[in-house]
C-alpha cells in the first residue's frame, strides 16, 4: 500500500490522492486499506516514516563504510542521500518528509525538519572532537537552511539545479565551520 501511494503521489500529487486509488493501485479493497489506517494523511504519514528510516538508515551505513575523517564529509553524505533519494525513491520529490501535508507529520510535537535534525545530531555527534551544547540547534539551523535551498534547486531544475546544490554544500560547510570549527 505504501509503494502504491509512493507511485500514485508522484503521477497525481497529494492533493489528488485518494484512499480509493490507493486501495486499487495495490489491489486490495478499500476496507483492507481502512484496516490499517484511517485516511490518506495517516498513508502518508507512514511513507515518511519508512523514507525517514530509509535516510538515517542509509546515512548511518554510508557513514560506517566511508569513516570519515571530517565533518565536512559528514555533511557531503547527507546532502547526496538526501539528493539521490530525491531523485529516485518514489514520491519523496513530493512530498518529502511530510511538510507538503503537515509540518508535523512524523511528530506531532515536532515538525518534521526537527525530527529530522534530532536524528542527525546524534549521527553527527560522534564525527565531532567537540560537540558543543549547542549542536542541536546548530544542525536544526543547518537542516532549515539545506531545505530551502534545496527546494529552490528541485524548483529550477527537476534533477536538482547543480550549481545550487553546490552552493547548498558551500553555504552549509561555511555555517557549520562558523559553528564547529574547521
Amino acid at each position: 500500500m505504501l509503494d502504491a501511494s509512493a507511485q500514485l503521489i508522484d503521477e497525481v500529487g497529494y492533493d489528488a490522492l485518494t484512499t480509493t486509488l490507493i486501495a486499487k493501485r495495490a489491489g486490495v479493497a478499500v476496507g483492507s486499506l481502512y484496516q490499517f489506517f484511517p485516511d490518506k494523511r495517516a498513508v502518508v504519514q507512514a511513507l515518511t516514516q519508512r523514507n525517514l528510516d530509509r535516510f538515517v538508515a542509509a546515512t548511518n551505513e554510508r557513514l560506517t563504510r566511508e569513516d570519515p575523517s571530517h565533518w565536512w564529509d559528514v555533511v557531503d553524505s547527507i546532502l547526496d542521500i538526501y539528493l539521490e533519494m530525491h531523485r529516485s525513491v518514489p514520491g519523496f520529490s513530493k512530498v518529502h518528509f511530510g511538510d507538503v501535508v503537515d509540518r508535523q507529520l512524523l511528530d506531532e510535537g515536532r515538525d518534521n525538519n526537527k525530527v529530522i535534525a534530532d536524528s542527525l545530531t546524534e549521527l553527527v555527534r560522534g564525527y565531532l572532537d567537540e560537540p558543543g551544547e549547542n549542536l542541536p540547534l546548530v544542525i536544526a539551523v543547518a537542516i532549515e537552511m539545506a531545505d530551502t535551498l534545496l527546494k529552490f534547486a528541485f524548483h529550477r531544475d527537476p534533477q536538482g539545479d547543480q550549481e545550487i546544490v553546490d552552493e547548498t554544500k558551500h553555504v552549509i560547510k561555511l555555517y557549520l565551520a562558523s559553528k564547529l570549527g574547521e
